[in-house]
Order: structure tokens, then C-alpha cells, then sequence
């Protein structure tokens, strides 16, 4: 249930509204809007008297949001969420943001020749796993607590946000004390007690689509993070499986204007991960951004041959760098722009 107050409300009447939800036995969330006040009410809102709370002084009017993702909802909120992962780096505003890197954290070499790269041709954040969920156990599974030092290290020297994965509680521990943004992968996109873990601990958070979730799935599990008091979430579009063997996943960019009718969370777009396949980034990377995504993560690493995980589809930085070129322009074309890159540190200007 959503209380929308009057423009004229007091903050009397606001607090008149907030004491009558919690006399009910519910909890009151207010939301200060450009033009005026709405109070969400969290809770089985089918036990509330909704009739009294309607005939308080300042309330405009009752809505009963009926989406089973309440807070995700556009009925919640109307407005569009933008998420600050880092000073200066907005997601969900005008501008369009870029999160680049490699796949993986595999040396001090490879992740600082990979965020000056990335850094250089136009890139907002760093994105690079220092814990890997792979398929096979054999796999490369990351430098795990090394890794995170490495990516601190890295925006030490570069100015840029990182964005890393956590696969369970305690790691996004370790993730949230290094990072600027906790992602959880496709993997864990349902891992309900990750969800409310990462929720409580009040970072920005990029949520990725499962490969076989729907998008009421996806807004779904985005409720369990806002749920727990966290407002900053972004949604990420992936991929899902197919029956089609062509590409590694079905790039849904369908996904990207369906979200944003549905809910006022960001979307993400990563085109790596939903195609599979180097030369299908860019153009899908372009298209994202023609769809309206609020931003791409692409993975880019300095020698993709080499690469422990994920090379095939990983971009050239001299590829990457005409990529964010061709962004800008699309972007422009559609009323936006690519966002500026965040300074240099101190120490590097």
C-alpha cells in the first residue's frame, strides 16, 4: 500500500500518517518526493484500514500496489531510482555509465594494464571477479581476499568504482569492506538468504538477471535486497538460456523497456555475458544502449588468448576504446550522453 500526500502536506500530517500505520502494526516508509510525500507501508497491507488512513489530514489518496514486487514496482515509486555507486558515478539518470574489465583478477599486472585501459578510453567503473562461480570445479575460481586487494589497488591508482561478485554471505562481507558495488551473478539470482545478507549491508548492489528467470523472477529478487532498507539496486540484463547453440545465451534486450514500465530501478545491459562471443559485443553493446539500457558492463581484458576465464568473449582494449567511441554517439542520438569519467586520484592528476 502506497499513502501519496497532498503537496500542501505538513510534516505534521506525515507524521500523523507514519504513527497511524505503526498504531496498526505496520511500518512506515517515507518516501519525499520533487512535488510531495508518499508513505510506503510494508507488510501484509490486505490487514490495513486503509479507509481511515485515507480521511487523515493531507493524504491525497491510497494505492493499493498490486504487484507481488511492492518497493520494485513503478506503482511504488514513480520517479526513477539512480544509484550512486561512487561519487560521481550515477546509474539511472540521463547519462549513460560504462563498467569494464576483465573477467577475472589474475595478477597485479593484468587488472592494473586493465583498468588504465579501461580508464583511458572512457570506462566508470572496473568490473573483474576476485571470486568466480564457474561450472567445473577444475576451473579457475578466482584469487578470492588477493583479488579484492587488487581491485582496491587498482582504483587507488585509476580514480575508477569497482564493481565485484560475491557467491555467498561471507563473501560479500570481504566484497562489501573492498568494493564500491556488490554484484550478484545469474547464479545467485535466487539465493534468497544472499539477497537479504547483501540487503542489510546497505552497499549499492548489480543484480543479474538468472539465465532461466523471468523478469517478474528478476524484480522478485530485487525485492528481497530493498526489503531489507536498501534502495540502491541495479538490475542487469544477461542472457538467458536457449535451446539455440549459436550464441552462449539469448540477449533479451526486449528485457530493457519492459523493466523500465514495470519498475523505477535502473537496468543494466552486458552483452559479454549474453552473447558469448567477441565479435557479437559491440553490436549488441550498441543496441543496448538504442534500447535505452542505463549502462553496459563488458569485459575487457589486455591479452583475451591468455585469460583464465571467459576470453573468448572479452574485448581488445584497442577494441573496446572504438566501442565506447561509437556509444557516444548512439547515446547522443537518443537525447543522452555517456557519462564524464571520474578524475584521476590526487596522486595521478
Amino acid at each position: 500500500m502506497l499513502v501519496v500526500m497532498q503537496p500542501n502536506a505538513s510534516a505534521a500530517d506525515i507524521d500523523t500518517v507514519c504513527d497511524e500505520i505503526v498504531r496498526q502494526g505496520f511500518k512506515p516508509l517515507p518516501m519525499p518526493g520533487a512535488v510531495r510525500t508518499a508513505i510506503g507501508l510494508l507488510g501484509d497491507d490486505a490487514q490495513v484500514d486503509w479507509s481511515y488512513i485515507e480521511g487523515l489530514p493531507g493524504v491525497a489518496n491510497v494505492l493499493i500496489v498490486q504487484k507481488p514486487y511492492r518497493q520494485a514496482a513503478r506503482e511504488w515509486k514513480n520517479e526513477n531510482t539512480i544509484v550512486e555507486i561512487a561519487p560521481g558515478v550515477r546509474v539511472g539518470g540521463s547519462d549513460v555509465v560504462v563498467f569494464a574489465g576483465p573477467c577475472s583478477v589474475e595478477s597485479e599486472a593484468q587488472i592494473l594494464a586493465s583498468a588504465h585501459a579501461v580508464r583511458n578510453a572512457g570506462a566508470h567503473a572496473l568490473r573483474g571477479g576476485a571470486f568466480k562461480p564457474r561450472s567445473s570445479p577444475y576451473a579457475f575460481q578466482g584469487l578470492g581476499l588477493e583479488g579484492l586487494k587488487l581491485l582496491a589497488l587498482a582504483r587507488n591508482e585509476t580514480g575508477l568504482a569497482i564493481v565485484t561478485e560475491a557467491m555467498d554471505e561471507r563473501g560479500a562481507d570481504m566484497v562489501a569492506e573492498y568494493a564500491d558495488c556488490i554484484q550478484i551473478g545469474a547464479r545467485n539470482m535466487q539465493n534468497y538468504s544472499l539477497l537479504r545478507h547483501v540487503g542489510k549491508l546497505g552497499k549499492p548492489v548489480l543484480l543479474k538477471r538468472g539465465m532461466a528467470a523471468t523478469i517478474n523472477d528478476l524484480l522478485l529478487s530485487a525485492e528481497y535486497v530493498l526489503s531489507e532498507g536498501n534502495p540502491n539496486v541495479i538490475l542487469c540484463e544477461r542472457g538467458v538460456r536457449t535451446f539455440d547453440s549459436a550464441t552462449r545465451n539469448l540477449f533479451d534486450l526486449t528485457a530493457i523497456p519492459v523493466v523500465q514500465k514495470l519498475s523505477h530501478l535502473p537496468i543494466m545491459a552486458d552483452p559479454s555475458h549474453g552473447t558469448g562471443l567477441r565479435d557479437k559485443v559491440t553490436p549488441m553493446a550498441r543496441a543496448a544502449v538504442a534500447a535505452g539500457a542505463d549502462g553496459i558492463l563488458v569485459e575487457v581484458h589486455p591479452t583475451p588468448d591468455k585469460a583464465l576465464s571467459d576470453g573468448a568473449q572479452s574485448l581488445y582494449p584497442e577494441q573496446f576504446t572504438e566501442l565506447v567511441r561509437q556509444l557516444r554517439l548512439i547515446a547522443g542520438a537518443i537525447d543522452r550522453e555517456l557519462a564524464p569519467t571520474p578524475p584521476l586520484p590526487a596522486a595521478q592528476g
